[in-house]
C-alpha cells in the first residue's frame, strides 16, 4: 500500500481537491458498491470525466490494485489509509471522518439509490454516514481512553466496509452467476 505521503504527493501533482484518506475512502466505496477495479478509476470515483487514468505503477495505480485485492481477500487484511499513529489524535480522527465521507460518495456512485443491502448492511451504512458527519475535536488528547476509542471506531469502519462489500459487490456477482 502506498503511504499517505506518496498518495498526497500524487494528488498534489494532479491538483485534486481531496486528501489521501478521503480519496482512499472514495475508491473503497466505489469498489464495495460494485464498481469495477479498472485503471481509469479516478474519473468515476470522483465523478469527473475529465480525469485521466493514473500512470501505471504510480501511487494511485498501486492504491487501486492493493485496495481491490484487500477487499477481495478472505483473511480480512483490509486497511484504511490514515495518518501514522504518531500523528495527533485529532488529525487521525479528522482523516477517519474524511475517509467515511469519501466512502459514502464512492459507494453511492457505484451502488446507486437501492443497493439491496442486508439489514446489517443498512445499519452499517447509516453508522458510516453518522461518522462522516462528525467533526474531530481539536483539543482531543492522546490519552489511552481516547486512543482506545479511536481504535474501536477504526475497526468498526473496517468491518462495516467488508460487510458492505459482501452485500453490494460480492452479493451482486453471486446473483449474476446464478441468473
Amino acid at each position: 500500500m502506498p503511504s499517505p505521503a506518496e498518495i498526497d504527493a500524487e494528488i498534489g501533482r494532479l491538483q485534486l481537491a481531496v486528501g489521501a484518506s478521503e480519496l482512499h475512502g472514495g475508491l473503497c466505496g466505489w469498489l464495495a458498491g460494485g464498481g469495477a477495479s479498472r485503471a481509469d478509476w479516478l474519473a468515476p470515483v470522483l465523478a469527473d470525466d475529465t480525469l485521466s487514468a493514473p500512470v501505471a505503477g504510480s501511487a494511485l495505480d498501486r492504491l487501486r490494485a492493493v485496495s481491490a485485492a484487500q477487499l477481495e481477500d478472505r483473511s480480512f487484511g483490509f486497511a484504511l489509509v490514515l495518518p501514522d499513529e504518531d500523528a495527533p489524535l485529532s488529525a487521525r480522527s479528522a482523516a477517519l471522518f474524511d475517509w467515511c465521507r469519501g466512502f459514502l460518495g464512492g459507494f453511492g456512485l457505484a451502488a446507486g439509490a437501492a443497493p439491496g443491502l442486508s439489514e446489517e448492511g443498512t445499519e452499517a451504512l447509516a453508522d458510516l454516514a453518522r461518522l462522516a458527519a462528525a467533526d474531530a475535536q481539536a483539543d482531543a488528547e492522546n490519552d489511552d481512553a481516547e486512543e482506545d476509542a479511536f481504535a474501536e471506531i477504526e475497526e468498526f469502519v473496517r468491518v462495516a466496509v467488508l460487510l458492505l462489500h459482501g452485500d453490494a459487490a460480492l452479493g451482486r456477482r453471486h446473483r449474476n452467476r446464478l441468473n
